[in-house]
């Protein structure tokens, strides 16, 4: 008799939507940069937007109130759309610090923001709707392949801090239902100037009024979850408080994640129209993508704590700015000597922006740096530095930028770091 717990190579059947699901990027390289380490190597690895809690643990108050929020046994079920409290709390923090006025009940709660995003993506898409966003960016094309919209790739230019502009933004608007924005951007590390975003609001404006009140409008998803971390003179701007008539068509993404170190804490919030609102709690409720009541009641009575929560952002972005500015000299100084290096300067979230123009340099065994991904495989095989290219963030396979994330950095690694670079760098003919 055959063995019948014995594998076979049976194709099974899947849907077309996970079949050709195209698993993350970062994720794959990850794995090598794992294997590397694993095996005894030394690597610089600024790859993952996170933090290490070694260098970059969560306020004291809050790491204080989710103990207290366990010992007094706060661990059934939340709320659908999130605890009162902390909704309020959200909506309390937004109008002070952003002045938006959201009601709590036109705030929703969930674990962290991809949730919220995907939520998003299936309460507005219809199968074979148009999203728009631009390139780099995280994430959209999966979230639109998710929900078997289609996608339209808008790739940005770095004389524009790969920020999108109105006129690159303007052929694609006709008949798409979603733009997606996110400022501070993941992967860049930049954000839009009042200017730019305004004119791309006004777009947005034009857009809806063409297509009149009985139509789908366009709407706006505007994920600004690092908004909290924006160093020197930028400022963040947001759709709605420079353009109030596009209160009805946004949805925004945001959450303490970034802001606080607090990644792993999975609490994320979505603001915008209460009908919408309503929807993506509905989805979320069949989901079950809540954030766990204990960090729900501990967040709300931490963000009650304006000036805790005013000292450790202060200080933390303090922490972050000096890494970013470190790495970004260096760059410049590298530069300065004759190499193909550049940064753009840092303005916000955790990561700097950096480029490589390295195709077509020999090594010192002779062989040739023949595009962009045998460049990303030598900067990490023998400058043990591991950083994301732009390709995984849907820019084009040659483009030469890359995102390099601080939140694991030791500060005293980065004089290292530019020594090893350095060297590997002169050897390259």
């Amino acid at each position: 008799m055959a063995n019948t717990t014995q594998a076979t190579a049976v194709h099974l059947p899947v849907s077309d939507m996970a079949e050709n699901l195209i698993g993350s990027e970062i994720i794959k390289l990850a794995a090598e940069i794992n294997e590397k380490i694993r095996n005894g190597e030394r690597i610089f690895n600024y790859t993952i937007g996170d933090f290490d809690p070694k260098i970059f643990p969560i306020p004291s108050e809050l790491n204080d109130e989710i103990i207290r929020a366990y010992e007094q046994h706060h661990t059934n079920y939340p709320a659908a759309n999130g605890m009162p409290e902390l909704r309020k709390t959200v909506a309390e923090f937004l109008r002070d610090y952003e002045g938006l006025n959201y009601t709590a009940d036109e705030v929703l709660i969930s674990g962290g923001a991809r949730p919220l995003i995907y939520a998003t993506y299936l309460t507005l898409l219809d199968p074979g709707d148009t999203v728009i966003f631009p390139v780099p960016s995280w994430n959209n094309n999966h979230y639109t392949h998710l929900s078997r919209a289609k996608a339209v790739f808008v790739e940005t230019r770095p004389e524009n801090n790969f920020m999108p502009t109105a006129e690159e933004l303007r052929p694609h608007l006709a008949g798409a239902t979603l733009l997606a924005l996110c400022s501070p951007l993941n992967p860049t590390g930049t954000v839009f100037s009042k200017e730019q975003l305004l004119a791309i609001c006004d777009l947005v404006v034009e857009e809806n009024k063409r297509r009149g009140p009985d139509a789908k409008p366009l709407y706006l998803m505007y994920d600004q979850i690092y908004w909290v971390l924006t160093f020197g003179k930028t400022e963040h701007y947001n759709p709605v408080s420079l353009r109030p008539e596009l209160r009805d068509y946004t949805i925004f993404v945001d959450g303490l994640s970034k802001s606080l170190a607090a990644t792993g804490i999975r609490v994320g919030w979505s603001f915008g129209p209460q009908r919408i609102i309503d929807k993506m709690k509905a989805i979320l409720s069949h989901v079950g993508a809540w954030a766990p009541k204990a960090e729900q009641v501990a967040s709300g009575k931490y963000m009650s704590n304006r000036s805790a929560m005013d000292r450790f952002v202060t200080s933390f972005k303090g922490e972050i700015s000096e890494r970013l500015d470190g790495f970004y000299h260096g760059f410049l100084e590298l530069r300065k000597e004759g190499f193909s290096v550049n940064a753009i300067p840092p303005q916000a979230a955790i990561y700097l922006t950096v480029q490589f123009e390295l195709v077509g340099k020999k090594t010192p065994d002779g062989r040739v740096l023949n595009n962009q991904k045998a460049v990303t495989q030598h900067i990490l095989d023998e400058a043990k530095l591991a950083l994301v290219p732009f390709s995984a963030f849907g820019a084009s396979d040659d483009s030469n930028w890359y995102r390099l994330s601080v939140g694991t950095c030791n500060k005293h690694e980065i004089g290292e770091v530019f020594s090893t670079l350095r060297r590997v760098l002169k050897a390259l003919a």
